[in-house]
């Protein structure tokens, strides 16, 4: 049996990050990924027509490109190629009679759309803005720091030395609000409300689940900074450089290798045996990038684990299901309010706080909603490369939507499975945007659709089409994330370690996760001192 100083279980970008920062402290390393290709849910494919590169599941790359990860690594992947594609016209809110709210990098910019639209909303905004100011090197040293531990500990205390007690029960107030309550404290108008609880849909945070206003509380003043990132030529090119750096470091990655079980000698895990039966030992660590229904109702089946965490694990919760519909345009769309629409990273289409609340009502009584979350992404605007000249490519995110199907919130559409109801739903998304992009069926050239069956069978840790890999309400995420009795990365297994978006801090392609596993494994002894620089610089200490 052929023997790894660490097996590294998917090889998806946080397993990737994992096995580089073992391979950097001089393990020698294997990344075993099921798929024919490395990446799990950052991927990129001419999946319509040739010429047309489409990121097949998540785009955005901003936390990636501003966080720590890159931080540490980013030479090494430039040096392999990894470029960025920036616009300073991140996001915007587009609604009914071709009124839209949009949020630039220029923050006068921003403040003046806002005021001549309502000033009330350009009051709160700033009130938003400076609260975020005060609270925001504490939420990003927390977000960067392993949970439970002492590192994040000790942040919580610095963070309440800097804030005070007032400050500290601010923030902690606002972590524990819903989207809709965020808006209706700071915003005055409906369309102001809705530009702040679309946001929250990106994971699972419907409008009135508490502990959902942090997330755009943190990424709408952290893309109105920064702008929004996109990979030049497609997502898979961050995941090639990913790859290129392990190599460089000695490391090994084998795709269609999926693997059956976790093997274990008493209370340690010792390797893996693959599904064609094959056996490859690990002689100092298995760390699994999958979830925690996966790694203790499959990968240890028979391991030593005791009963209650399996009922635990299988408790696990999953969020509300996505579609993806990938579109090749014949030329950019035409919005209906104009302007410079067309050159926003992101337009989101709700339209209002109340459509979201029912789109995920019904979503999580297993009705396909009748008006869902539309995020439409517009990849070629920021990168021009990714369709060929005059023409275009809309990346469409569709939230949030049942794994399973039990009827139609509208009535319409009969099917009760994903194989018959894909393209009469993705009928659905294209008649609502063209209300807001009119003629865009027109355009149309090619579409391909991706259900939540087909993100599931893709990437089996995207349970039931959840993208982020598991529920962020409160009762799973920080310090209970994956699990309440085994918070973290460590498992009961000696030698075996998780990692991926099922633990902290989530969702989101920023690799922390990766990150923090590794540091685990390796007791914070590789990277550690630049890693800290970067994690108090980011946070906006010296």
């Amino acid at each position: 049996m052929d023997a790894y100083d660490g097996i590294v279980v998917g090889g998806g970008h946080n397993g990737l990050v994992a096995a580089i920062e073992l391979a950097r402290a001089g393990w020698r390393i294997l990344i075993l990924e099921q798929g024919e290709r490395l990446g799990g849910a950052v991927m990129s494919a001419e999946i319509t027509r040739p010429g047309f590169v489409h990121d097949l599941y998540s785009t955005n790359q901003n936390t990636f490109r501003g966080g720590l990860v890159y931080g540490v690594l980013g030479e090494d992947l430039e040096r392999h190629g990894l470029r960025y594609a920036t616009t300073d016209k991140p996001f915007a809110n587009a609604f009914p009679g071709g009124r839209v709210l949009k949020v630039y990098q220029d923050a006068e910019r921003t403040l003046a759309g806002l005021r001549e639209h309502d000033p009330g909303d350009a009051d709160g905004w700033l009130e938003l803005k400076e609260l975020f100011d005060r609270l925001s090197p504490a939420i990003f040293e927390l977000y960067g720091s392993a949970l439970p531990s002492w590192a994040a500990a000790m942040a919580a205390g610095r963070a309440l030395r800097r804030l005070g007690v007032k400050g500290a029960a601010e923030g902690a107030q606002l972590l524990l609000s819903s989207t809709r309550e965020l808006g209706d404290l700071y915003m005055s108008s409906p369309e102001a409300k809705a530009l702040l609880a679309t946001w929250g849909m990106h994971p699972d945070f419907g409008p009135d689940v508490s502990a959902g206003a942090m997330f755009p509380f943190v990424e709408v003043f952290s893309d109105a900074a920064a702008g929004m990132s996109i990979v030049e030529g497609g997502a898979s090119r961050m995941i090639d450089a990913l790859a290129a750096v392990l190599a460089d470091h000695g490391g090994a990655a084998r795709t269609g290798a999926a693997v059956r079980r976790i093997l274990t000698d008493g209370d340690r895990a010792t390797g893996v045996e693959l599904e064609s039966g094959e056996r490859i030992g690990a002689t100092r660590a298995v760390v699994a990038s999958v979830t925690p229904t996966a790694l203790y109702g499959r990968l240890l089946e028979g391991g030593p684990v005791r009963e209650s965490l399996r009922r635990e694990a299988a408790r696990y919760r999953y969020g509300p299901g996505t579609m993806m519909v990938h579109v090749a345009l014949s030329a950019p769309p035409a919005w209906a309010a104009g302007g410079d629409l067309g050159e926003f990273a992101y337009v989101h289409i709700a339209p209002y706080v109340a459509d979201l609340a029912d789109t995920y009502t019904a979503a999580s009584n297993g009705l396909l909603p009748s008006s869902p979350l539309l995020i439409v992404g517009q990849s070629s605007a920021v990168d021009p490369s990714r369709a060929p000249a005059g023409r275009a490519v809309l990346w469409v995110q569709v939230r949030a939507l049942p794994a399973r199907i039990r009827g139609d919130a509208a009535g319409e559409i009969t099917a009760s499975d994903w194989r018959e109801a894909a393209e009469p739903y993705a009928d659905r998304v294209i008649a609502k945007l063209a209300e807001y992009a009119p003629g865009i069926d027109e355009l149309i050239l090619d579409r391909a659709v991706l259900t939540p069956a087909d993100l599931e069978a893709h990437d089996p840790n995207l349970v039931g089409g959840d993208s982020v890999a598991g529920s962020h309400h409160l009762r799973q995420n920080f310090a209970f994330r994956p699990l309440r009795s085994t918070p973290g990365y460590r498992t009961p297994v000696e030698g075996l370690y998780m990692t991926g978006a099922a633990t902290w801090p989530g969702g989101g392609v920023t690799g922390l996760s990766g990150h923090l596993a590794a540091q685990t494994v390796l007791g914070g002894s590789t990277l550690s001192a630049r890693a800290a620089s970067i994690r108090r610089r980011l946070a906006g200490g010296k």
